[in-house]
């Protein structure tokens, strides 16, 4: 368990720049400053990652729940570890299309559905009018759903768990390291 987790925060903390990339606007929108006077940058800062944190855990989780169901239904036709299997065979399936994308095969991405979309605009701009922390709080929940296949990817290994609770792990140690260079936004 403490290996996945070591192994998943240095994963994270490698490839942090993308997240800066992906989700600095958000931090800035969030923590930026036109927040009211009176709300330390740290406390907003805080609010934002916690925010992140709990839907980080909550999607591993459900991930990991996910896995055991694919576990068990795997050990009833003799399959043992089939989320671990399935969570290989995607993560290696989605470094194939990258490296084919890389090489110009063109493939096409699945879109995000328009109500989904939608959604995200209004709840976004709901966020913006919202006091105090709530709105880094409220932000940082709502850029964990945002698609990110780098976010993705360790979704993936939280699946390949088989446990809700190690799920939540994998996701925290993600979080975890991603934590320093969105700060530094």
């Amino acid at each position: 368990m403490t290996a996945l987790f070591v192994t998943v925060l240095l994963a994270s903390l490698t490839g942090s720049l993308h997240c800066a990339g992906m989700c600095g606007a958000f931090v800035l929108f969030s923590v930026g400053a036109d927040q009211p006077r009176g709300l330390t940058h740290l406390a907003r800062q805080s609010a934002y990652h916690g925010g992140r944190l709990v839907t980080y855990a909550l999607l591993g989780a459900a991930a990991g729940l996910l896995g055991s169901a694919v576990d068990v239904g795997g050990a009833a036709f003799g399959l043992r570890r089939g989320a671990m299997i399935l969570a290989g065979a995607a993560m290696v399936t989605f470094g194939v299309i990258s490296l084919l994308r890389w090489a110009g095969v063109r493939i096409p991405a699945v879109p995000l559905p328009a109500g989904v979309t939608r959604l995200y605009q209004r709840a976004y701009r709901a966020a913006q009018s919202l006091p105090g922390l709530l709105r880094p709080l409220v932000i940082g929940l709502l850029s964990t759903l945002l698609p990110c296949g780098w976010l993705y990817a360790f979704v993936v290994t939280a699946a390949g768990t088989g446990s809700a609770a190690l799920g939540a792990l994998v996701m925290a140690g993600f979080w975890l390291g991603t934590v320093p260079v969105l700060a530094g936004i």
